[in-house]
């Protein structure tokens, strides 16, 4: 919802991928930004006050070689007892060339002290598969005392397939288990202009995992799919995930909302769950979409149907 409490309009204008956290009596938000140029952090005492929250740049790309071009995805997460921001980047040279960064906080203070160059995510020794191609948009959650990292990642030739792939972690930068395969863009919805899966987000709810994601292109037919698991499963076997057949958030023409996706999940301060999505006004993208700053963040309600989330921009079920 925006500072008024509309479900159906933005909330943080030209912030793509949005990314909160609430931590330190408040709460942080990440994005992209059009220029894909900066990593970028608010903080707020409130949820919503995030949307007036001044902004701090505390990193700018290079201006060549690795983190040179299209920053993008940033997320920002404590964990082995400091913090830490997840993002992914280019080169000049090859603006494709996307791999994982990480950023560690010199300090305690996210919005004040300094931010240093962790290097890149690394795969597990015994990996030789991750990261060796295009591979964004990490997320972490925790599940019994266990990291887990989520992303994206590009595979086959021709015109690549995105797939999410899941790892235990053995630290804040490096993986200990070798890539799974979660979930690649099996159905029609998920292959619009791109076969993708991409943009993952983690919401617990009692013994239950829901994983969401995005698929297809970035324009309005960007949709958000969903993943099940139990908490006490085993999360690197692919068995023990559950797909949903259809989107479960897509383009709502009569609200005039396109392209939903890229989002993650946090707690308001009653402790109910909110979605952080990012989405579109305009069905028509002049020139390349991921050049185009028509992608704003919005907050909606998480809404149960007994134990299954459901998400909605108009706020209802």
């Amino acid at each position: 919802m925006d500072r008024q409490g509309n479900y159906n309009k933005p909330w943080i204008l030209q912030r793509a991928d949005p990314y909160v956290c609430k931590a330190d009596g408040g709460y942080y938000f990440t994005a992209s930004v059009p220029a894909f140029d900066r990593i970028i952090l608010r903080y707020s005492k409130t949820l919503r006050g995030l949307g007036e929250a001044s902004e701090r740049v505390i990193w700018k790309k290079h201006d060549h070689g690795p983190m040179s071009e299209n920053i993008w995805a940033p997320e920002l997460h404590w964990l082995y007892g400091g913090w830490y921001i997840y993002y992914a980047g280019g080169e000049v040279e090859d603006k494709w060339h996307i791999r994982p960064y990480v950023l560690k906080l010199d300090g305690t203070d996210p919005m004040k002290d300094e931010w240093v160059e962790a290097g890149p995510m690394r795969p597990a020794d015994t990996d030789e598969f991750s990261f060796r191609t295009f591979s964004l948009d990490a997320t972490i959650f925790q599940v019994n005392g266990e990291y887990y990292y989520v992303w994206a990642e590009k595979v086959s030739v021709g015109k690549q397939i995105s797939n999410l792939y899941i790892s235990r972690m053995e630290s804040p930068v490096k993986l200990a288990t070798d890539q799974v395969l979660l979930t690649s863009p099996d159905y029609d919805w998920e292959r619009h202009g791109f076969w993708v899966n991409e943009g993952p987000g983690v919401l617990f709810h009692g013994d239950d995992i829901w994983l969401t994601y995005s698929a297809s292109d970035t324009g309005p037919a960007y949709s958000v799919g969903m993943l099940h698991a139990k908490k006490n499963s085993d999360l690197l076997d692919p068995r023990s995930w559950e797909k949903s057949r259809y989107p479960v958030l897509s383009t709502d023409q009569e609200l005039g909302i396109y392209g939903p996706g890229h989002n993650c999940f946090v707690k308001d301060e009653n402790e109910n769950d909110q979605m952080i999505v990012h989405a579109r006004t305009k069905p028509e993208i002049e020139g390349n979409p991921l050049d185009n700053p028509d992608r704003h963040a919005f907050i909606l309600p998480v809404r149960w149907n007994e134990d299954t989330p459901v998400f909605s921009f108009r706020g209802e079920i």
